[in-house]
């Protein structure tokens, strides 16, 4: 049952977390149009459509990336306050055993970790597709890898469960390409084979136009060759999915991005544990809300002498190892062998151990 004790902590949790959540969008937002203003001058901006257009969807990125630090140091804040001015030790000689205390940080911590799981899951990738196409549009320009209109070179993808594809070079602007070629296997012997000089998207009949075809029929007993002017083929596979987007994974829901996983590892794609690593970090994530708020539960519930200041201190010290630790897991994901569950779990799994150690050694 809440009792009014727990109604004041869950107040003060939730008053102090938006107070943190406002002041770092500030600062954040301030930080990122100082960088961003010769851009906004370049393509003659207005302040409404740099709102509109780019900060609706910069704030609630900035939101899903800092939202655990966010509670973190909430919970560390307001934490030492009451046990500076001994309202933990008054709560815990009225009767109330440490875990009956610690418990209402857990249901603070929860609640705020089902929050960010069905942000992260549905509404922060809808702001992240505003932020993209934003950044897309004006201000990676520049950047071939990023830019609105890029090329693909040296692509490869298995069009169904027998045919592969690949290709020398895409344009996603003008939708042409070169040096194309299509496998087909049976029983794992080639049976068929098509090379292309050029293609390009025939929107009229919503497939690809080849020219200067030459296809290869093989059997067992003989090869026909045949030379073919143009052709119109269906590969199944259209110039959007040609088209590499730097922001690609932060774009998708969740639904959308396990199902955009699985079909291109039906193709037969490479390199996807980028992807991957992002659709576990979705559930991890809420988790270490809840870890870290437990730990800063422990640790600012202690009542010493530096105050507040010491706790804020350790706070920010413990926060800065998860982010590394996070960091590192994913980029021996993404760059080398380690699963791509298991980096994305690798804080939460090293800060389980860590909140364990501080509640067996805090007094109670």
């Amino acid at each position: 049952m809440i009792k009014k004790i727990d109604w004041y902590i869950l107040k003060q949790f939730l008053v102090t977390f938006i107070f943190c959540m406002l002041l770092f969008t500030v600062i954040a937002v301030a930080v990122d149009s100082s960088e961003k203003t010769d851009d906004f001058v370049k393509h003659r901006l207005t302040t409404y459509e740099i709102i509109t257009k780019y900060y609706v969807g910069f704030i609630p990125y900035i939101w899903g990336m800092l939202f655990p630090l966010f509670v973190f140091i909430a919970c560390i804040f307001f934490t030492s306050k009451m046990a500076t001015r001994s309202e933990v030790i008054a709560i815990l000689a009225s009767g109330t055993t440490y875990n009956r205390w610690l418990a209402t940080y857990v249901v603070g911590g929860v609640f705020f970790g089902l929050l960010l799981w069905v942000a992260t899951r549905y509404g922060i990738p809808k702001a992240n597709e505003v932020r993209g196409n934003f950044q897309t549009l004006y201000l990676d320009s520049g950047d071939p890898a990023k830019g609105e209109f890029g090329s693909s070179s040296y692509y490869y993808k298995r069009t169904d469960s027998f045919t592969y594809m690949g290709l020398r070079y895409f344009d996603t602007s003008s939708k042409t390409g070169s040096s194309l070629f299509l496998n087909r296997l049976e029983d794992d012997k080639l049976v068929y084979n098509l090379r292309a000089d050029n293609f390009r998207w025939d929107t009229a009949q919503n497939n690809w136009k080849l020219f200067n075809v030459v296809e290869r029929r093989i059997d067992s007993m003989n090869e026909t060759l045949n030379s073919i002017p143009e052709m119109n083929i269906n590969l199944n596979i259209s110039p959007k999915d040609l088209h590499r987007d730097y922001y690609l994974k932060d774009k998708l829901t969740t639904p959308e991005l396990v199902k955009f996983i699985h079909l291109e590892e039906l193709r037969g794609t490479e390199g996807l544990n980028t992807l991957k690593v992002e659709w576990y970090r979705r559930s991890a994530t809420p988790a270490s809300v809840l870890l870290l708020t437990i730990i800063g539960a422990i640790l600012a519930g202690r009542k010493t002498r530096g105050g507040s200041g010491i706790h804020l201190a350790v706070g920010i010290i413990i926060a800065a190892v998860f982010i590394i630790l996070d960091r590192f897991s994913t980029v021996f994901s993404t760059k080398g062998n380690l699963p791509p569950l298991l980096a994305a779990w690798i804080p939460n799994i090293v800060f389980f151990f860590v909140a364990i150690y501080l509640y067996r050694k805090a007094p109670k």
